[in-house]
Order: structure tokens, then sequence, then C-alpha cells
């Protein structure tokens, strides 16, 4: 077991003005903790038992420097995750928390020189008051810090600039860490201890496993290939894993399929085998993108090339690196799983998408052939009306360039409904409308559902405001939404009054549902106490369910009476894992009391007793004392060295 690790505490901050991502419980952990029993009130279903749940947020270890550039997408990765492990008497909870041992990470903390984070902050590519000399810097110290880091006296070769600080998943005897910098770093349950980069075929630090060349292949920009979304998508049924990559090379946007073969995996027909695709090109994708998230159905695969740009050519055209064209075209490739160079494109407005919810296929049979065909894709997605949360989440002024091109739609973050046509000619989509007005994001369904027509998608709205905060306020989750998607869309194609696009069908305010005694109202909403703030929930199944809703979410809540006259938390604030009724959205199963806090992270997953039980086994972890013999014996390189450490701050 790993011994409690206590870092060093950030000195006072430089400047009055506090940034809001950066302090309450925004502000980073200070400790980890091992596998640390908790006690726990009302009842524990048994459908958590032998599983873990584990959320990833970032949590910048270097973070001395509080006046620097920072954003809530920042930080070297942090799991948080409580263990449900099985014990004579029924059930223990423990919670463990642990920094994932990236190669940043570590050389962090091994450079003793060091006063702020060795990555450019997204607030300081994304800002429009950032001059073209001051993104360089930003980018040529990071630069110049990897060469240093594969220099004589490192303990930490830089060698993927990953912090995998943005999710969690399970996939084919591996748990996954994962964030767009880089390829996945494998993760070993329940511990949650730091195995190795894994680049599609097998892990580092892993025994077993498939040889051979992985994510990115070969070549001078083979690094760029590796770079893998914060989402793949895994098939409840074939249990393949869908992942794509976004680049600053043509082709910009590459692709890639990974059957499971680690027992238990779902036995399969002979002709439905998984196919493994690594890096195929994805045609049709003019430039550099900022691409978080995709849709995956059972049968097709939806790519979002949005108006939202990540491209360094952008700092010649006097251009931030991130910059997004309001007047620009939203388009949408949909292809085959399997055959990416069959993408058939779907022009719309201009919008940005971060999350999609859930995607599906309608299918027919052929009489003449007798084949499957798929007439229409369906995807819901959570569409925001500019690219404002991205400034908004680095506490930066938005530019007026970033905001809504046109009068005849609000700033809003929707549920939103596509149907793409794929047998009708010009690519036409058939349907896109809004299903709700209330504010809606970090969507999940329940896993069982997450590639067919799912009815109900869960997600996170706050009572008061929406996600598009103003400078000084962060974007805090008071409501987690349940919303009955299947009756919603009913409605919304029988409604001849819906305007494509900037149509909704339910336009009342989360007051007014909140108001709502309608046992069948398609629109739920959990409320937290005051002063009480979650985060994403995920949905677990109750075994022998009869509906779809019938199962529990899981949240971290943090309590912000703990928090001082500062508004900073106290050194004894604590969070609670809360387990809640899906089906009623009103009923607290049980809490458990953690030993800390829990900062406001991204996302995370429940993994389940059968995967923890069967995971891929482990020859080596990753460890803070890799390497730690520096070579001391030139004591004039060691002190330029610590020379340029101290200028590059």
């Amino acid at each position: 077991m790993l011994e409690a690790t206590v870092l060093p505490n950030p000195r006072k901050r430089k400047r009055d003005d506090v940034h809001p991502y950066l302090s309450g419980n925004f502000a980073p952990i200070e400790r980890t903790l091992p596998l640390t029993p908790c006690t726990w009130l009302g009842e524990i279903p048994e459908e958590l038992f032998g599983g873990e749940y584990v959320r990833n947020g970032g949590n910048p270890v270097l973070n001395k420097d509080l006046g620097r550039d920072a954003h809530w997408f920042d930080g070297d990765g942090m799991l948080s995750g409580v263990s449900f492990r099985r014990t004579d008497k029924g059930v223990q909870p423990e919670f463990v928390n642990q920094y994932i041992l990236t190669d940043v990470f570590l050389s962090t903390q091994t450079s003793k020189n060091l006063t702020k984070p060795i990555l450019p902050s997204i607030a300081t590519l994304v800002n429009p008051a950032t001059t073209l000399l001051q993104v360089m810097c930003a980018i040529f110290r990071t630069i110049f810090l990897v060469i240093l880091s594969r220099l004589p006296g490192s303990v930490q070769a830089i060698k993927k600039i990953s912090v995998a600080n943005t999710h969690f998943i399970f996939h084919d005897g591996r748990g996954l860490a994962t964030c767009e910098s880089g390829p996945p770093m494998r993760i070993a349950l329940p511990s949650l201890e730091t195995v190795g980069w894994y680049n599609g075929k097998r892990a580092e630090g892993e025994s077993g496993g498939e040889e051979g060349t992985g994510f990115g292949g070969k070549g001078i920009i083979g690094f760029m290939r590796e770079w893998t979304t914060a989402h793949p998508r895994v098939d409840p049924k074939t249990q393949e894993l869908i992942l794509f990559h976004s680049t600053f090379a043509p082709p910009f946007v590459h692709y890639s399929t990974i059957p499971s073969t680690h027992p238990p995996m779902t036995p399969i027909a002979p002709l439905d085998k998984p196919t493994r695709l690594l890096n195929a090109p994805i045609p049709g994708v003019s430039s550099a993108r900022m691409m978080h998230d995709f849709g995956v159905s059972s049968r097709h695969t939806v790519i979002m090339d949005l108006p939202l740009s990540l491209d360094p050519v952008n700092i010649a055209k006097g251009k931030p690196p991130l910059n997004y064209d309001a007047k620009g075209r939203s388009r949408f490739g949909v292809f085959p799983r399997h055959q990416p160079e069959l993408t058939q494109w779907f022009e719309t407005k201009a919008c940005c998408i971060f999350h999609t919810a859930n995607t599906w296929d309608d299918n027919y049979n052929d009489k003449m052939t007798g084949v499957v065909k798929t007439s229409t894709v369906n995807m819901l997605a959570c569409r925001l009306t500019s690219a404002s949360v991205v400034y908004a989440a680095g506490n930066i002024a938005i530019p007026p360039s970033s905001l809504v091109a046109a009068t005849d739609e609000e700033e809003q973050c929707r549920l939103y409904y596509y149907q793409f046509d794929l047998e009708e000619a010009g690519n036409k989509i058939n349907y896109q409308f809004g299903l709700s007005a209330v504010s809606f994001e970090f969507p999940s369904t329940s896993e069982e559902t997450s590639m067919g027509p799912a009815r109900y998608i869960y997600g996170c709205s706050a009572s008061d405001t929406t996600f598009n905060t103003s400078l000084g306020k962060a974007s805090k989750i008071d409501c987690l939404v349940k919303v009955d998607a299947e009756t919603l869309i009913r409605r919304g194609k029988k409604d001849p009054g819906i305007t494509p696009v900037t149509g909704c069908v339910d336009m009342r305010s989360i007051t007014e549902v909140m108001a709502s005694d309608d046992p069948n109202d398609p629109i739920q909403v959990f409320k937290l106490p005051p002063r009480h703030f979650a985060q994403e929930p995920r949905f677990v199944a109750q075994k022998g369910a009869t509906h779809e809703d019938e199962g529990w979410l899981l949240t971290y809540v943090f309590d912000e009476s703990q928090l001082d006259e500062d508004g900073e938390c106290t050194a004894d604030a604590k969070s609670e894992l809360w387990i809640i009724n899906a089906r009623d959205m009103k009923t607290v199963v049980g809490k458990v009391h953690l030993p800390m806090r829990v900062t406001y992270g991204l996302h995370g997953s429940f993994v389940d007793e059968k995967n923890i039980v069967n995971q891929r086994p482990v020859e080596t972890i990753r460890s803070m004392h890799v390497n730690q013999e520096q070579d001391e014996s030139n004591s004039v390189w060691m002190t330029v060295r610590g020379g340029i450490e101290r200028f590059l701050g």
C-alpha cells in the first residue's frame, strides 16, 4: 500500500483578484491518500459492491505562482476514487486519490527550480490580450524544458506531454486515464497506481498485450497521431474501443478502433469480429481543430468539424492559437464504424459542442438484398451558441468575435437533437432542435443504452446561472437533471412550429421545471441543498431492472459552508459521495463521508467488480523514485542546468 504524500503548501497569492479556478473547492489538493476506510450514512446498493467510482481532473502540483495564467482544464491529472470493498459483513467504502505519474508530473517533481507548470496554460493560448511574443515565449519555454529533461542530470525525460487529466474509462482489462494531448495512461484499480502509456496494443508496465507499432506509427510527426480524444467510446455489446486523434498536420484527424481480446470479453459471431484500425485518416477536414468529443452508434461514427480551431498557424495570422469563428459553419462527418473513407459531411450553423450524450441508428432490412441498412443516424449533444465557456474557464474576458454571430439565438447551452439522413441526396439534416431551454452539460446515459436509442439522459445544470459565467466567477453545479429524450424528441418531430436550429421543444426555465408537480414531466431536477455543489453524475443500473432509469447516480458533493471568510477551503474540509435514486430524482440513498475534499473536476466512470477482478496482469508501476540517481559527476553542468531552470521559472 502506498504511503500518504504531503505536497508543499502554496505561498500566499501574488495579487488581489483571486482566480476563480484556483480558489475555493477548485483550488488544488495538497496531499494524496492510499485506500482509506470511510464512514457512511444510509445504504450502499449491492450493485456497487466490489466496484469503484473514479473521477479525473486537473490538479496542478506546481501552484506557487498564483498570479500566473490558469484555466480549469489545466493541471496535472489527479484521480479520486471510492472503492466499495466486499467484506464478511457486506461492504466497506474506501477513498483513494493519486496523481497520475505522467512524464510531465515526474519531471516537474524533480525540477527543483521551477515555480510554474511546464506546459503553457490554455488561458495563455486563448486570451486575445496575449501578445504574439508572449505566446511564442510560453511555447518555447515548454520546448526548452522538454529538451532539458532529456539531457544529463534529468530524473525523468518528457517523451509525451499529456497530463492525462480529463477522463477515466475501462476497456479490455485496463483502466485508462485520457487527455487530448497524448495517448491514454493505464491505471491499476483499486489503488489508482500509474502503470504506463497505452499505445492501442499494450501498455508499458504490463505483462502480455500485443507487440508492434501502436498509435502514431513511425515518422517525425508520429507523436502527434498519438494524441487521443479524452472521450473514447466502448461498445457495450462488442466491447470494442473507438477513438479519434486530432493533429496539427494534414489530414488533421485520424481514427482508431481497438477490439477486446482479454477475458471476460463478450462472445461474438465470426462474421461480426471487430476490426482493428490504427490511425486511419478521416478525409474532409481542412485545418487543425479543437475536437473534444464525438458520437458513436452501434454502426456509425460522427466526427464534429466545428469552427473552433486549435492551430499554431493562427499565430502567423495574428490570432490566438485557439480561435472561434462565430460566422463559420459547423460540419458533422458521418461514416460506417470501420470505413472512415466513406465519410458524408453535413453542414449547419456555427456552434460549439464539447460533449455528446448518445448516438444511435435507424435501421431497416433491404427487401431486395436482405441486408440491414441504416437510413438515418441520430445524435444528442450539448450545443453552445458560442465559445464563451473556453474563455470563462480561464477567467478571460470573452472577445466579441467569439460571441453569438446572429440575433436569432441567445447565449445558451442546451441538449440538442440531430438526425442525419444517409440516403437522401444533398446530405440533409432532417431535424436539429433543442429539447429543453434548461442549461445542460456533462451528459451521460446508462452504459447498456449508450449506442442505442436511450430514453433518459442525465446531466448538470445551475439553478440561477448558465454555464457561461462572468469574470471572477466560476461555473458550479447545484442541479442534476434527467431528461426524457424519447418523449421530447417525439414532441419535437410532431410540432410543425419548431424552427430548425433555433427551435426548442420545452421552453420552461429550470425554476419552472422544479415547480412542476407532474409525475410524468419529461424533465426532472434534483436540487442540492443551499451551498452544496455536485460534479458530473454517472449512472449505475440496478440488477434485474425492468425500467431503463432504475439505478443510481453517483456524484461527489462539496458543502461550501466549509469555506473561510476569504472563500478558501479550511484545512479539514471534506467532500462526500452521494448515491441518488435515478428513478425518482429525489432520494439520496446513501452518503459516503470522505476523509478529504475532492476538487470540482471533470469526468469519471464506475468500474464494476467483474472488470476489476479480471484486470490484465501488471509487472511494474510508475514510481516517484524512478531513475532517482542523478548524474552529479559534472558539477559545472548541474550548476548551469539549475540556472536554466531558474531562468525559465
